[in-house]
């Protein structure tokens, strides 16, 4: 019995690299030259020259960006079929390991970034419907809601019975009904979106005819999934570990870190509730200096109260659900 040739299969390494910019949350993209999308940094696994995916996700990121990476941790391995969007699945099939990355806004290394083709872009515009902090996103009624729910009254054959059906994915994914809305679930709306054709990259792979509205800004191959994947878990990490300070510089004001917690979550918090969270999670210590950059009235200054972590083995920031 002849069995056909499987393609050679090489390993990738994509970064999620996450800063905050003028209280906005940013990623780091590898910018496309005309008519070409953004990318998340990438480069291939070299094992003759790193030893770890890790050292070899940081000399790559390095090289293509000119940036030091801080805080990183694996997130998953994604290797579908057809994600590069290769002819025919012709030639190399690329397997990458994603990594989520976090690191401080720095003036000089954005100017260095910018040299080398590398820039930073809110992540809210590749996924809108993620941004509750004015309240609830726009498009989720005028444009996804409606095209999703048309989808999901649709037939689906491939749909196993052992799985739930599409409305009760769409209810569960974006808070319908009696269902509240769940800010991690940021991978699942991401997929349904894709499923349901309207986002872009489901059209390039084939998978969607085209017509259907766009929802966000689309990327590089799976590249704004690897992204969902990335903010899903932030979002989650910051409830029980203390990785919200790898982003905020060594002092900073209270209200620095309630607006570099709604970025990220995605969601407004109520002043004094945040206040007493940040009180009771005993995560952050006063210096005893203050900052007028507000114009108005002196603000304290903070710092992360870094004995937390021999103290207790889950400290973070659980806000609750919407």
């Amino acid at each position: 019995m002849s069995l056909s040739a499987s393609p050679p299969v090489e390993i990738g390494l994509n970064a999620a690299v996450v800063a905050i910019d003028n209280r906005a949350p940013a990623i780091l993209v590898i910018a496309g030259e005309q008519g070409v999308r953004d990318a998340l940094p990438f480069g291939p696994f070299e094992p003759t020259r790193h030893r770890t995916f890790e050292t070899s996700l940081r000399a790559s990121v390095e090289a293509q960006t000119a940036l030091k990476l801080g805080y990183i941790e694996q997130l998953y391995t994604f290797g579908d079929r057809g994600r590069q969007k290769a002819p025919d699945e012709a030639g190399t099939h690329m397997v990458s390991v994603g990594y989520l990355a976090l690191t401080r806004m720095d003036a000089e290394a954005t100017e260095k970034l910018e040299a080398v083709g590398a820039r930073w872009r809110d992540w809210y515009a590749f996924l809108p419907w993620e941004d509750w902090r004015g309240g609830r996103p726009a498009i989720l009624d005028r444009t996804i809601i409606p095209a999703l729910t048309e989808w999901a009254a649709e037939s689906a054959p491939h749909d196993s019975k052992a799985l739930p059906g599409r409305k009760a994915r769409l209810r569960l994914a974006f808070g319908l009904d009696d269902f509240p809305w769940d800010e991690e679930r940021v991978l699942e709306r991401y997929e349904l979106l894709y499923e349901g054709g309207l986002a872009a990259e489901a059209v390039t792979d084939g998978w969607a005819a085209p017509g259907k509205p766009a929802a966000g800004v689309a990327m590089r191959h799976d590249h704004r999934r690897i992204l969902a994947t990335a903010v899903a878990r932030l979002r989650g990490k910051i409830k029980y570990r203390p990785v919200i300070f790898e982003l905020m510089p060594v002092e900073f004001t209270l209200t620095d870190l309630q607006a570099t917690v709604e970025a990220i979550s995605g969601r407004h918090l109520h002043k004094q509730n945040f206040r007493r969270l940040v009180e009771g999670a005993e995560l952050v210590e006063p210096t005893g200096a203050t900052s007028s950059t507000t114009g108005g009235r002196p603000a304290a200054l903070f710092r992360f109260r870094k004995q937390i972590l021999e103290e207790r083995p889950a400290p973070g920031l659980k806000v609750g659900g919407r």
